[in-house]
């Protein structure tokens, strides 16, 4: 645990290093979330009939998108990861005296946290304090605000244990784009990252419920908006873990399975 702790550590260190990549993306994504408030809000104003998720509600979800991006996106990816794979220096990796899943895992965390830190802050600071009705709103208590801290984190390391699956397929499929783009469409509609999933027919609402994208996502937005009852937020954590257990493992099992079949030429 401490050779992961260590990685864990060097790679976040590392990647605060790239501050004027993060301010880029702050202007970036100031500027996609007061698109998508637009068209959300002439989307509401031409309703028929009353939503399922209140217009502040819609918009504070678009906010703490933008905010925690890196923590909910599956295409933020290590392109190095890809590169060992397909050009054979994965052979380097496996002299390493520690397990595989484990140091990767550490390191895709830390490249996660790193970029987060350096974006999230700015981000909300200014949604705090733009007139109405772009205005990011708080949560409807201090209870809501601490469940969301803990199934946003357990969202990330949830989605990590996802993405890890991404870095497994490539073993097998050869091509990190494809593998890329697929779970990237997935896990960005799934998660409700296009379209909020209340307001989503029941049918795909019921799809999302199964899948795990929903919770890295969908879940701790609408519990900090109180838009998931507390109750239903605790019974969320616990399906969070339990998501998170099976993936971590059958991620394992996977990527030595695979690594197991590995066969590197040249000298």
């Amino acid at each position: 645990m401490r050779v992961y702790l260590a990685v864990l550590k060097l790679r976040l260190l590392m990647g605060m290093q790239y501050r004027a990549a993060a301010l880029a993306g702050v202007a970036t994504q100031f500027f996609w979330g007061m698109i998508t408030i637009m068209v959300f809000e002439a989307f509401y104003e031409s309703a028929l009939t009353a939503p399922p998720i209140s217009l502040t509600q819609i918009i504070t979800y678009i906010w703490l998108q933008q905010a925690f991006l890196v923590f909910v996106t599956i295409w933020f990816r290590d392109a190095e990861l890809f590169e060992l794979i397909t050009s054979g220096n994965i052979a380097y990796e496996l002299c390493r005296p520690c397990e595989l899943y484990g140091f990767w895992y550490a390191k895709l965390l830390a490249q996660r946290l790193s970029s987060a830190i350096l974006r999230c802050f700015p981000i909300l600071i200014v949604a705090f304090f733009l007139p109405s009705p772009y205005r990011m709103t708080l949560p409807p208590s201090f209870t809501a605000f601490i469940l969301f801290l803990g199934s946003l984190i357990l969202g990330l390391l949830l989605l990590v244990a996802v993405s890890m699956f991404m870095y497994i397929s490539v073993f097998i499929t050869k091509s990190p784009t494809g593998s890329l783009l697929l779970f990237s469409v997935l896990g960005e509609f799934f998660a409700g990252l296009i379209i909020p999933i209340p307001l989503m027919p029941e049918w795909l609402q019921n799809i999302a419920y199964i899948l795990p994208f929903r919770w890295t996502a969908d879940f701790p937005f609408r519990v900090y908006s109180g838009h998931i009852p507390q109750h239903e937020a605790l019974i969320g954590i616990v399906i969070q873990l339990v998501y998170l257990l099976v993936l971590v493992w059958s991620g394992r099992l996977a990527l030595n399975r695979v690594l197991n079949q590995v066969v590197v030429q040249g000298g």
